[in-house]
């Protein structure tokens, strides 16, 4: 069995946006009991990550280290159609993810005591931002 939906986020920005009981809901209303779940955002200045999901430090020093890796306005960058923020956010979405696939158990994602779905805005203004989501299995 294939269970397919989408759904809209609206970022307020840069930063992480929880997703975790967004895509639990979908997987259990899948039915799916036993499978896969794969999520897909359909966008090249954001991404996915499966993080930390008790201590909003965590979040704070993920953004902090990316920031030191991906300057925004870096002059070596030619690309800045949209603005200083316009290739480090390409860059950082290159670097992280824009795809996670976790197992399905008992008709939830399989996640760890401390583990949240996120999607990582990179660009600094706001956003609406695609995500897709299939579960697959029995």
């Amino acid at each position: 069995m294939i269970a397919r939906e989408e759904f809209e986020v609206k970022t307020r920005g840069r930063g992480t946006h929880d997703l975790s009981a967004d895509i639990q809901s979908i997987v259990a209303k899948s039915g799916i009991r036993t499978g896969m779940c794969h999520v897909f955002i359909c966008h090249t200045s954001a991404s996915l990550m499966l993080s930390e999901n008790a201590d909003p430090a965590v979040l704070k020093d993920l953004e902090t280290f990316m920031s030191r890796q991906v300057r925004d306005g870096d002059p070596m960058f030619t690309h800045t159609a949209e603005g200083p923020d316009d290739m480090s956010a390409h860059v950082r979405s290159v670097l992280t993810q824009t795809d996670l696939n976790l197992p399905v158990t008992a008709g939830r994602c399989a996640l760890g005591t401390w583990q949240g779905i996120y999607l990582w805005e990179h660009r600094y203004a706001p956003h609406s931002r695609r995500v897709i989501v299939t579960v697959q299995g029995d």
